[in-house]
């Protein structure tokens, strides 16, 4: 009971993901989506959330299913499901747990090894230890472009339709 309260109050009063990132870097990380897009066929989300809904605290999952379950929400909510090449990519951080999920659509994921997905988090991860967000998500949104240019290339003479808003996510 006292680990649940504790967990509730940690999710209540965790930074608010508006003060994790100024508007001059959350700028800076929209423009460098926008970069990625021009040159595949994928679709680049990034959410930052400050903590859990209380829907999700009140389960009983551990906490690596409940971050799941979330960044899977998101992924629908956000409609990254929802492009012609199925190839979107949610970059999603919940800061009252410290957590980095990747999801990635069946047009893309089929062609890249979980290896390689555990790989950007890693990383991503070490840069937000160190407090570099903005570093950091520029660094996995360059990794995810890599993986996209590789298995998602744009049609030649054809620039991506930019299905989806470019503009980082702040819950």
């Amino acid at each position: 009971m006292i680990a649940r309260l504790s967990r509730w109050f940690r999710h209540r009063w965790a930074d608010d993901a508006h003060r994790t990132l100024a508007a001059p870097a959350l700028a800076r990380i929209q423009a460098r989506v926008v970069a990625s897009e021009a040159l595949h066929s994928g679709e680049i989300r990034v959410c930052i959330e400050a903590g859990l809904p209380n829907s999700y605290l009140l389960r009983r999952d551990g906490t690596a299913a409940l971050l799941r379950q979330r960044a899977i929400a998101l992924f629908g909510r956000l409609r990254v499901w929802d492009t012609e090449h199925n190839n979107g990519v949610l970059i999603y951080l919940c800061l009252a747990e410290h957590a980095i999920e990747l999801v990635a659509d069946r047009g893309i994921d089929r062609h890249v090894s979980q290896d390689a997905w555990s790989a950007i988090v890693q990383r991503l991860s070490v840069q937000l230890r160190a407090g570099q967000w903005e570093a950091g998500l520029g660094e996995a949104i360059d990794d995810v472009h890599a993986l996209l240019t590789r298995h998602a290339p744009a049609s030649s003479g054809e620039t991506n339709p930019n299905e989806l808003p470019d503009t980082p996510v702040l819950l």
